[in-house]
């Protein structure tokens, strides 16, 4: 009996002494900025190995929610943080530093036995996803004449996704404006997946989700991107790495972020973390997952305000498509 409690008691003593000793880094958010976050995770893993980080996809809105609340220390985010985050933030007294990180361009996609939509106006996007358009505008041929008198299915990310909240912006012009009837989900899969096996499905997510899932392993199409008409003399552009990272593929292009709560980077490990992912934003790695890395100055401002621990937000209010180096030289 003696040796049994001794036991325990030993083990009771290293179990509590390694919980002490254990390193963690708590993400979550956007599931746009996720394959990012992911990637560069396994990659700090092999360089820190007694640092455990968890990496959540609860979406932009459930990721704030969670990072405000002090419940994680690093949050994905495919838009600025809101007005209603910024005021929960300063309720739990969370004290954050946004940082972009990378470009993505939303993407419009369709099935690619779709041969009618090549490409699509910026106002027939409006006319098809605002408000007014439930129970209106039902079939293709609602939305331009001679195109099919079928059934349109659409496919989006739900109302706690940064994605939602930027396409509703750019398209709609007001944020969190739209339709309700059509399928959504925070999961970018399961929209691809929805669009991939609908011949009269149309949805939108990030550019790296239709780069990854565009041909199935027999390098089949499994989905198609609709150029983007801006309606403004020039002619429609398709989402691509090189029109997203140019600036030409608008409205549609935008920085995506990581928050940062201030406090945890008196952690190493949160502070290693941060540094390291700021420098594999500038490798192959962006491109590799599917985004575009942003320019060099750019890049090179961004990592200033992580080294002066710059609290708050620059991007709360920018207009889209303003890019990164604009807005935070114009913040200097």
């Amino acid at each position: 009996m003696k040796f049994c409690l001794l036991f325990l008691s030993v083990l009771f003593i290293f179990i509590a002494t390694s919980c002490a000793k254990s390193k963690f880094v708590e993400i979550d958010g956007s599931s746009t900025v996720f394959p990012i976050t992911e990637a560069v995770a396994v990659n700090f893993k092999e360089k820190a190995k007694d640092i455990r980080v968890t990496v959540g996809i609860s979406g932009t809105g459930g990721g704030f929610k969670r990072f405000c609340r002090g419940e994680t220390v690093i949050s994905g985010a495919s838009r600025p943080i809101k007005e209603s985050e910024i005021e929960l933030c300063k309720q739990n007294k969370i004290n954050y530093i946004e940082l972009p990180i990378a470009y993505d361009g939303l993407t419009v996609v369709v099935h690619p036995t779709n041969t009618w939509a090549k490409s699509i106006k910026v106002s027939e996007l409006k006319k098809l996803w605002e408000p007014a358009a439930k129970g209106k505008i039902l079939k293709w041929s609602d939305l331009r004449a001679g195109w099919p008198n079928k059934e349109i299915h659409l496919f989006g990310p739900g109302t706690d996704s940064g994605t939602f909240d930027y396409f509703t912006s750019a398209i709609v012009g007001k944020e969190g404006m739209s339709r309700g009837d059509y399928t959504s989900s925070e999961d970018d899969n399961v929209l691809v997946q929805g669009v991939a096996t609908d011949p009269l499905a149309l949805g939108y997510f990030g550019f790296a989700y239709y780069w990854e899932n565009r041909e199935d392993k027999n390098a089949k199409p499994r989905l198609s991107a609709v150029a983007i008409d801006s309606e403004t003399g020039k002619p429609p552009i398709v989402s691509s790495f090189e029109t997203v990272s140019n600036g030409t593929y608008q409205p549609l292009s935008r920085p995506i972020f990581i928050y940062v709560n201030s406090d945890a980077l008196n952690r190493s490990e949160v502070k290693d973390f941060v540094a390291f992912y700021l420098e594999q934003s500038s490798t192959k790695l962006i491109r590799t997952v599917g985004y575009i890395n942003l320019p060099p100055v750019a890049l090179r401002l961004v990592k200033d305000r992580f080294t002066n621990r710059t609290i708050g937000t620059v991007f709360n209010g920018a207009k889209a498509g303003t890019t990164v180096e604009k807005v935070l030289q114009a913040k200097k």
